[in-house]
């Protein structure tokens, strides 16, 4: 098998999952990292033995050499930043979320047709093993019809600060960064049903809260606690046009007792929690059992999630599969996102076609 030739674009923190995945991966050349601070760039080619840098996109994607691309850069860039790279030739995986608009999102959908190059969006929780496990479970039908999920992802102190908190560049707060992981993950474990209606909140009450001492939390690296311009919560009840039901919740920061994170899907044969842990709810001889599945791990695998997710997007790049979040699937999450966001700013329920 040959081997693919990686460019990476964007070097902050969620840029390292990236590139020790491809330098991990023995099909894969790591050739080029790209920053805006050429500095950082520089220091993260010579840690992953990337052969050059970049201080702008444009310089990698005139290296013909190069197959693929990482993007890894704010959230507002990643629409120019695909197109360019996909018109460049380029295979391409983008972290989530695919954009910040659903206009953008239609445009780098066609861009992907017209090209007929690879669009992998990072959706890296359907990549985990815990996932791989429950979707068996769901295909061979043990769930039955799925009717209704719950996510929640819930930070008490939680807002990065930085970009993170800067709606320009982040498209938004705890529903862009973590609402999209959550609702992905319910959505495509439901089979992906169509949306039909969305009722959502968001509230901007607390700040960043800087002014709370004793606890630490992450740091955008641009972090500023005199500027945010997000939201601190964000819910939602998502109604799907096959009957089926999301409810949601996400915060950067609330007056709540602990952190949380609960993601459980409901069937009228048996239920499923794939997060804190993995466990099955199913009904034998009229009795109701909880069961717990005999692997390597419960929780989700930060680290083995990314690895899991770069080498389908290397096979897929390789022609040897197909990736299991397309540019298709993206452009869906940015209309449950957006149209969230639309029913808070109107105070209404948001329908769609």
């Amino acid at each position: 098998m040959s081997k693919l030739r990686v460019g990476v674009i964007g070097a902050g923190s969620i840029s390292d999952m990236h590139l020790q995945s491809y330098e991990k991966n023995e099909n894969v050349e790591l050739v080029a990292v790209c920053d805006l601070n050429i500095i950082r760039a520089e220091e993260k080619a010579t840690r992953y033995g990337a052969s050059t840098y970049y201080s702008d996109f444009q310089s990698l994607l005139a290296d013909e050499t190069i197959d693929a691309v990482s993007i890894c850069t704010w959230n507002h860039s990643h629409a120019e930043i695909a197109i360019a790279s996909l018109k460049a030739g380029k295979h391409v995986l983008v972290e989530k979320p695919l954009c910040t608009t659903v206009e953008e999102a239609k445009e780098i959908e066609e861009t992907v047709k017209h090209t007929g190059k690879v669009l992998q969006v990072g959706f890296v929780r359907r990549y985990a093993s815990n996932t791989k496990i429950l979707k068996e479970f769901i295909d061979a039908n043990e769930l039955g019809e799925i009717y209704y999920a719950k996510a929640s992802c819930l930070r008490r102190l939680g807002n990065p600060g930085g970009w993170f908190s800067d709606k320009e560049r982040s498209g938004g707060g705890p529903l862009i960064d973590l609402g999209v992981h959550v609702i992905d993950i319910c959505w495509y474990l439901m089979g992906k049903p169509k949306v039909k209606t969305i009722s959502g909140n968001t509230y901007s009450k607390l700040g960043n809260r800087a002014n709370v001492q004793n606890l630490s939390f992450y740091k955008a690296a641009d972090y500023d606690p005199d500027k945010n311009s997000v939201e601190d919560l964000a819910n939602a009840l998502i109604r799907f046009e096959n009957g089926a039901s999301l409810m949601v919740d996400v915060s950067f920061t609330l007056h709540a007792k602990k952190d949380e994170i609960a993601v459980k899907l409901y069937g009228d044969k048996g239920g499923v929690e794939i997060e804190p842990e993995l466990s099955i709810i199913t009904e034998k001889y009229n009795t109701i059992l909880n069961a717990t599945p005999q692997v390597d791990s419960l929780t989700f695998d930060f680290v083995q999630g990314f690895q899991n997710e770069i080498n389908h997007f290397v096979l897929s790049c390789l022609g040897e599969t197909e990736t299991l979040s397309p540019v298709e699937d993206g452009v869906e999450m940015m209309k449950i996102l957006c149209g969230i966001y639309e029913s808070s700013q109107k105070g209404t329920e948001i329908s769609f076609d």
